[in-house]
């Protein structure tokens, strides 16, 4: 049997340590569950939902990662036009980590350059918000039409080939309710209103 100290000359070993070591300190992508929201800076807090095992002094323990601060988080838009979400607490979520130093780019837009030097850490992670655990995996998926809905599945407006369907309690058009809706100063009769003005 080798010595220690004859195993750990071993080039092979080396080599392997030495990506360990840099595997470590390397991030891409992570998942991870929202803490807090801040909505005029349009970031989160993230708890990342993986723990990491680190070595304290020859132990081997499972430790969490500390909370990932100002993370932006997607919106999906385009165009001038957007759609907003309203993300909550515990929602899952996926951490993208980025190539460079993200800092300069998040505070001023345009291209910027690096404020510091650092790749795929911790300080740059950007929060994909949908991403679900099977715990939460919406109910009631459709797989067969376009839905912008409620995770329950009781409210929702649907494209399904060229019909569109909507789906509610209670439909409001400008604050008024479209099914339950009544017109004055129409006298009852065998005739038909005139159309939609």
């Amino acid at each position: 049997m080798p010595k220690s100290n004859e195993r750990t000359q071993d080039p092979v070993e080396l080599q392997q340590r030495f990506r360990d070591v840099i595997a470590a300190g390397l991030r891409v992508a992570a998942p991870g569950i929202i803490q807090a929201v801040d909505y005029e800076k349009q970031t989160c807090t993230v708890q990342l939902a993986i723990r990491e095992r680190l070595n304290f002094n020859g132990t081997l323990e499972w430790v969490e990662i500390p909370l990932l601060l100002d993370v932006p988080f997607f919106i999906y838009s385009g165009g001038g036009y957007c759609m907003t979400l309203p993300i909550q607490k515990d929602d899952d979520c996926l951490v993208v980590f980025g190539d460079n130093c993200m800092d300069a780019w998040w505070q001023s837009g345009g291209i910027q350059n690096q404020i510091e030097r650092r790749r795929h850490d911790l300080s740059d992670g950007f929060a994909i918000v949908g991403f679900r655990s099977q715990p939460n995996v919406i109910k009631n998926y459709s797989p067969n039409t376009a839905q912008l809905r409620n995770a329950s599945g009781s409210a929702y407006i649907e494209i399904a080939g060229d019909n569109i369907n909507i789906v509610s309690a209670n439909t409001t058009i400008d604050g008024r309710s479209f099914l339950g809706h009544t017109h004055g100063g129409v006298q009852s009769g065998g005739s038909n209103t005139g159309g939609v003005t």
